[in-house]
């Protein structure tokens, strides 16, 4: 039995399956990539790669709709959002191959003594396999498939298994805009066999963005084979209000960045950080808000809250939020979970004996804690495996710098909420993973960076 299929989260149907790859197909597909980059790789220029890129993000935009209504099918993401991230994954092409010559450039080295000169080119490593989640089926592609082609690095492309539609009409937009066969390869690979061909001399590389697990299990295969890794994993990323001049504003931005994609984003807010005297309005005002969101069919153009990406995923969910009001938590909610449907929901005396104290909660729940002090909100912050993202809202511009500084985070941002924009770096540290997608670090990662030393 296949192990890709669309399941339509609304209904619980079974749209269409798709054949997984054979042994044969799988090993076929890696030499052909090799072949690409033994080949056209070498002979095309940067800016001839860029050129392509440019019309993959010219053919998101002339299909949007009907790109945003696959992932509305596979995963529930509402339509407005859907189309949203048809739009980014564009701009995030565009970006790369707009910049792609300057960010490629020689970089001239100012010698300390001798005679000559030194310069560091980058070019290709060669292969590359990149596994991508459910979350963002469009956006999580470009940030890794973009910088990368223009590199010159074939890649090989194993999407999440709810999402073989996406990952087939990915595959077909970069056919249409000219790369050559072996340049980008979808592969509808099991878990056994992306272990296996980690292991092929030919891949130089692996790209992940999922959870803890799967970011363990490829890193493990990989670090035997002494392969580059980039890990972009879960978090549980701190939403701290210190002071602000608006509250209900920073209650609406707090809200956006809970629910967004249903929650469903490893770099959403999922943990509020409150100061004492701004506690308890916060949470009467957030509660409200949150349980009020439109919850609806992703394909109403009303609906923020759609279905959750799978009943396994709502499954998981229910069994943390009851474990969390069985250690203790007090829970709002506006009613029961049916299906994929999960209700907006908020945690409040969530202690750190509690399970959902170091957990990441994946869809629209919210956790809030209050604090004294600046130093007790920083300590809770802190109090994490993850370090993916954070937000801090403060009216005061020496505490949001000393407060930024002191967050364990790969990204922090101040007073603004879904800033996330292509020329900006994403990533993490602790648990939440290694290494930048995004602006000029992304197209930093993959890349041979040769010292040409001249006497």
């Amino acid at each position: 039995m296949s192990e890709y299929a669309v399941v339509d989260p609304t209904t619980g149907e079974t749209v269409q399956s798709y054949p997984t790859i054979t042994d044969v197909g799988l090993d076929d597909a890696v030499a052909g990539a090799q072949q690409t980059f033994s080949g056209w790789s070498q002979i095309t220029t940067v800016a001839e790669r860029a050129a392509l890129i440019s019309k993959v993000a010219d053919l998101h935009v002339e299909r949007r709709d009907a790109l945003a209504a696959i992932i509305a099918r596979e995963m529930g993401k509402p339509l407005g959002d859907s189309l949203g991230e048809v739009d980014f994954s564009a701009d995030i092409y565009r970006y790369y191959a707009d910049n792609a010559s300057e960010f490629l450039a020689d970089e001239p080295i100012e010698l300390l003594g001798g005679e000559g000169s030194a310069i560091v080119r980058k070019s290709a490593l060669g292969v590359l396999l990149g596994i991508m989640p459910w979350n963002f089926p469009y956006y999580q592609v470009a940030r890794f498939a973009g910088p990368n082609l223009i590199i010159g690095n074939p890649v090989l492309l194993k999407h999440a298994p709810q999402c073989p539609e996406s990952a087939a009409a990915i595959e077909q937009m970069f056919t249409d805009a000219g790369f050559p066969t072996g340049a980008y390869t979808n592969i509808y690979a099991t878990n056994d066999q992306i272990a296996t061909i980690i292991g092929n001399p030919i891949i130089q590389g692996v790209s992940l963005t999922g959870s803890e697990r799967a970011g363990a299990a490829v890193a493990e295969v990989a670090g035997r084979h002494l392969k580059k890794v980039v890990l972009e994993l879960g978090g549980s990323d701190p939403f701290i209000l210190l002071s602000t001049d608006d509250l209900d504003a920073t209650i609406e931005a707090a809200v956006m960045a809970r629910l967004d994609n249903c929650g469903q984003a490893c770099n959403a807010a999922k943990r509020f950080i409150v100061i004492d005297e701004l506690y308890d309005e916060f949470v009467e005002k957030f509660t409200a808000a949150a349980l009020n969101t439109p919850v609806g069919s992703p394909t109403d153009p009303d609906t923020v809250i759609g279905p959750l990406s799978s009943l396994a995923a709502a499954d998981r969910l229910s069994q943390q939020v009851d474990a969390a009001v069985a250690a203790g938590a007090t829970i709002v909610t506006t009613g029961e979970r049916s299906g994929a449907f999960f209700p907006p929901a908020v945690l409040t005396e969530v202690d750190r004996n509690n399970p959902a104290y170091h957990e990441e909660l994946f869809g629209p729940v919210a956790m809030i804690h209050r604090v004294t002090s600046e130093a007790e909100a920083i300590e809770l912050a802190n109090d994490t495996p993850f370090g993916l993202g954070s937000y801090l809202y403060t009216t005061d511009p020496e505490q949001a710098e000393r407060v930024a500084d002191a967050i364990q985070a790969g990204m922090v941002y101040v007073n603004i909420v879904g800033a996330d924009s292509p020329e900006l770096p994403f990533g993490g540290v602790k648990r939440s993973g290694s290494g930048r997608e995004l602006g000029r670090w992304g197209a930093d990662e993959f890349v041979n960076k040769k010292l040409i030393r001249v006497g």
